[in-house]
């Protein structure tokens, strides 16, 4: 998952301090993310996930198939 969630911010050329102040919490606590020294909480997985309009079962690794299911 954290190899994933730091893929998708390079794909979109973005710093984690970006991506931080887009989730509302420090630098460094994005970066303990990415790292894999703190768990990503699902309220921040929510957001990614909708950041980069991908599944959650994407960002955690269970499925290689990026694409959200759309909504009916």
């Amino acid at each position: 998952m954290y190899k994933r969630i730091r893929d998708l911010r390079e794909d979109r050329d973005m710093t984690q301090k970006q991506l931080a102040e887009y989730l509302n919490i420090s630098q460094a606590t994005y970066s303990r993310y990415e790292s894999g020294n703190l768990d990503v909480p699902s309220s921040v997985l929510i957001k990614l996930s909708e950041f980069y309009k991908v599944s959650i079962d994407y960002i955690l690794g269970q499925t290689n198939i990026s694409k959200r299911p759309t909504e009916k």
